[in-house]
């Protein structure tokens, strides 16, 4: 009998790596504010105090008037909202992702 002396090796054949699937696209409920700071549809009149997880024409039905500013893109969570009041001495900052406050930057 003799022995295998080869020091040369195969290259294990390369594994198929599956392509992850596109991850759900992201929902949200109840109506939402469009470029010009306006709601599409009637506001809820659920929430009574501005915090997170509140909609964004509850936000807007809350401070009682219109925005100064409003930005709607989409971002990798979904659809994402800044809106900004220019409030008597500062600016006040809210971020919505998937039409819930996130943060508020005053």
């Amino acid at each position: 009998m003799s022995a295998c002396t080869s020091t040369e090796s195969r290259a294990p054949a390369p594994v198929p790596v599956a392509a992850a699937p596109p991850p759900a696209a992201p929902s949200f409920a109840g109506p939402v504010l469009n470029g010009d700071g306006v709601c599409t549809a009637p506001a809820p009149t659920t929430a009574v105090v501005i915090e997170t997880g509140i909609g964004e024409c509850d936000l807007v039905r809350l401070k009682g008037k219109p925005p100064t500013d409003v930005l709607v893109g989409e971002g990798r969570s979904g659809r994402e909202v800044q809106v900004l009041y220019n409030e008597p001495g500062a600016k006040e900052l809210y971020f919505f992702v998937n039409n819930r406050l996130d943060r508020i930057v005053k």
